[in-house]
């Protein structure tokens, strides 16, 4: 069990669409929008583990037109999100966007996410810690899961909101700027590895 929550640990704090985006609409927003927006990612991820677990993720998923579509869909918007990243000037923003995102955005972001389906693939698949009760362990590892994601989506809130506060040089913002996009390309990277991979 301590394996399966480092691992939870480890595969959500890395920068993903989902952490990235959530600092950016506080950096942009605040606290009130930001919170709408990470529920919206709160019940998208729960709606990808849901689909994980019950198998439809890898019936949809293994159409290959439907696989097509998410994956470029995904991989255009984690493109345009590291665009707007690193050409964001000499402000904090790890995302810009003229009207604050909501609940429905963030379920969105969690449809396409190509992350959100590999950890939850990833970490239901695997780390078995409970062999008398398949139904037992899913329902741990959910609850488990849940209690990590919160706290760490939370965090990269409060990152983005203090990151906007703080009146840092110009020079400065563009280099957080850049590591930003660079990480969002590093995602991009890893989700065309792993189309080519299954195709």
């Amino acid at each position: 069990m301590l394996t399966f929550a480092a691992a939870v640990i480890l595969l959500i704090i890395t920068p993903g669409p989902g952490v990235l985006s959530t600092a950016g609409v506080g950096a942009a927003y605040g606290f009130r929008f930001g919170l709408r927006y990470v529920a919206g990612l709160f019940i998208g991820t729960n709606m990808v583990s849901l689909a994980v677990i019950s198998g439809l993720a890898a019936v949809v998923l293994g159409m290959p037109a439907v696989r097509t579509v998410l994956m470029v869909a995904s991989i255009a918007y984690l493109l345009y999100l590291a665009a707007r990243i690193a050409f964001a000037g000499s402000r904090i923003a790890f995302i810009e966007a003229k009207a604050a995102p909501g609940i429905g955005a963030g379920v969105l972001l969690q449809a396409i996410n190509p992350k959100a389906y590999a950890v939850n693939t990833a970490l239901f698949s695997g780390f078995a810690f409970y062999p008398a009760s398949l139904a037992v362990e899913t329902l741990t590892k959910l609850v488990i899961l849940n209690a990590i994601w919160i706290p760490i989506h939370l965090g990269w809130l409060w990152a983005g909101v203090t990151l906007h506060r703080l009146n840092l040089p110009a020079r400065t913002h563009r280099r957080i700027n850049y590591a930003m996009a660079l990480a969002m390309l590093g995602v991009v990277a890893l989700a065309i590895i792993s189309a080519a991979r299954t195709t």
